[in-house]
């Protein structure tokens, strides 16, 4: 008897459970939306094959164009397009690429590079604190503002009875 009723749960939840978790269904279409054919077993096996890939492949720091052809034939077909204009667009180099060239230099140059990261990043965090303690403290006074407020018209106002 048990027997039965483990199988009966584990046939349900192969079919419906494991079904919906699986490929989710989602709400459903507006009535002037055509349904699409529904994939073959090769087709889906096919989508999980790729999803897999790029899950995979997205644990790797950086993706390559061995991963993802398309993207890269789309940055290069840019590069070009702005190289016949004429218009190349000088970037500045990052801040890790800046730390990058000074610590090829040895620790002279590598020195003045973080203090001067180092630096920004404590006047960022500066200004960010200044910042929310004007702010809190406009609250503050806004709120005090309104108490008073409230206070006079409640003492202005005799009490109904």
């Amino acid at each position: 008897m048990k027997m039965r009723v483990v199988c009966r749960k584990i046939y349900n939840y192969v079919r419906y459970d494991l079904k919906e978790i699986t490929f989710p269904s989602s709400l459903p279409d507006p009535p002037n939306i055509k349904k699409r054919q529904k994939l073959t077993w090769k087709e889906r096996y096919l989508v999980v094959k790729e999803a897999s890939r790029l899950y995979g492949a997205s644990w790797v720091r950086d993706i390559g164009p061995e991963l993802r052809p398309n993207d890269y034939k789309k940055a290069e077909s840019e590069d070009e397009s702005n190289g016949e204009k004429g218009t190349t667009k000088e970037k500045e180099p990052s801040t890790l690429e800046d730390l990058a060239v000074a610590a090829r230099g040895g620790m002279e140059t590598l020195k003045p590079a973080l203090q001067r990261v180092y630096m920004t990043r404590a006047s960022a965090y500066r200004d960010a604190l200044k910042n929310f303690i004007e702010g809190y403290q406009k609250g503050i006074q806004q709120v005090m503002e309104k108490k008073e407020d409230s206070k006079s018209q409640s003492e202005a106002d005799p009490p109904k009875r």
